[in-house]
């Protein structure tokens, strides 16, 4: 598997806007270690054949290095911020008590549908079993389908379509029946 600019950029994008301190990443030839401490990032690692072949120019930092602060980097960087933000203001409302709280098992971006223009896996009233899917977190291209867990009715949806998830937030509540 090889990665491109595009997919160490989206992989940046959701450490920075995770509560994740440190990753490890090695595929190929490829390493990438990153650090968070307060606002900073650091990166360690260099985009290799992977990157040549898709006609990027050879990307190294040293040790300790930080991602500069002007330039697409940085915007990137801030509109991760932004949503994050945003994000954690949605996770501190209120979470219906007494029902079955269906979690994110990853960071990534919630579906609530299998496709842009499908209905959605399940509304609110909804009737699902354990095995019913309630949305998908997209993470590197790559579709985690999310169970429902119990039977029961779907009582509240705690997350917008498109949205970023982080690992342990409420995405549907479900209200359990027998």
């Amino acid at each position: 598997m090889d990665l491109s600019y595009d997919d160490v950029q989206e992989i940046l994008k959701i450490i920075d806007s995770s509560s994740v301190e440190e990753l490890h990443l090695e595929i190929g030839d490829f390493k990438l270690v990153v650090r968070k401490k307060g606002a900073t990032t650091s990166v360690e690692g260099s985009l290799t054949a992977a990157a040549e072949d898709a006609g990027l120019a050879e990307r190294s930092a040293q040790p300790g290095a930080v991602w500069p602060e002007g330039g697409a980097d940085s915007a990137a960087v801030a509109g991760a911020r932004a949503v994050a933000g945003a994000r954690a203001e949605a996770r501190s409302r209120p979470v219906r008590q007494g029902g079955h709280e269906v979690k994110a098992p990853m960071v990534g971006t919630f579906y609530r549908a299998p496709a842009p223009g499908a209905p959605p896996f399940v509304e609110l009233g909804s009737l699902v079993t354990e095995d019913d899917t309630v949305g998908i977190i997209e993470i590197m291209k790559l579709m985690n389908s999310i169970k429902a867990g119990c039977r029961g009715r779907v009582v509240e949806i705690c997350v917008e379509n498109g949205t970023m998830v982080e690992f342990g937030q409420t995405l549907t509540v479900i209200e359990p029946l027998g």
